[in-house]
């Protein structure tokens, strides 16, 4: 579990292309500290598990199915990338719930700089337009953001500095593609009212 708040700008060191996926050196020297293996860590909003460490940098395996969903496949070495480890148990949720677990992929269809932030408009897939909601909490290449306006094909961030500087968001460009990751609660509300639908109580009833 993270909570969208990126702890550094980590860096691909190699790209290991395997038959059916990859496998990724990283450079983070704060969330290798005391890493093992086994071990979580979210790259640009992704959840992927340590496989080996050694100094600041670690590896992770990533399988076909991610690479399908993500925009993990585009990485190479020499990307930047948001890097946050798991959210220990008592400590404050600075942004809001992620799995890094991944819904799908956007693309960045419009930068608008003003002089203390930067709206960003990025493009949203169909299937996840019902869970986007103005002043909700999206999650964007592991970045936990709030909703400024939400359209049927797109959806607006407001970006402060700090978001700017010490993540990939202040770097990208339109054209250029992010995760995203939708409010895991609206999906848990959305399933739970399926099931009162008029016409669907005898199908939820056997569930």
């Amino acid at each position: 579990m993270f909570t969208g708040i990126v702890e550094e700008l980590g860096e691909v060191t190699a790209v290991e292309t395997l038959d059916d996926a990859c496998r990724f050196r990283l450079r983070g020297p704060v969330v290798t500290e005391g890493a093992k293996h086994g071990d979580s860590i979210a790259v640009n909003g992704v959840c992927l598990t340590v496989v080996d460490h050694e100094g600041d940098e670690f590896t992770a395996d990533v399988m076909a199915e991610t690479l399908n969903r993500s925009s993990l496949g585009a990485l190479k070495a020499g990307s930047r990338v948001n890097l946050e480890r798991p959210m220990a148990v008592g400590e404050r949720l600075g942004g809001h719930i992620v799995q890094g677990h991944v819904d799908g992929t956007g693309e960045i269809l419009e930068r608008k700089p003003s002089e203390n932030w930067e709206i960003v408009k990025i493009s949203l897939p169909a299937d996840l337009t019902r869970y986007v909601v103005e002043k909700g909490s999206i999650t964007v290449d592991g970045i936990s953001l709030t909703v400024v306006d939400a359209g049927q094909d797109h959806f607006t961030v407001s970006l402060i500095p700090t978001t700017l500087d010490l993540t990939t968001l202040g770097r990208k460009q339109p054209g250029d593609p992010v995760n995203l990751e939708v409010d895991v609660i609206a999906k848990y509300v959305e399933r739970m009212l399926g099931d009162r639908v008029p016409g669907d109580r005898a199908q939820g009833a056997t569930r």
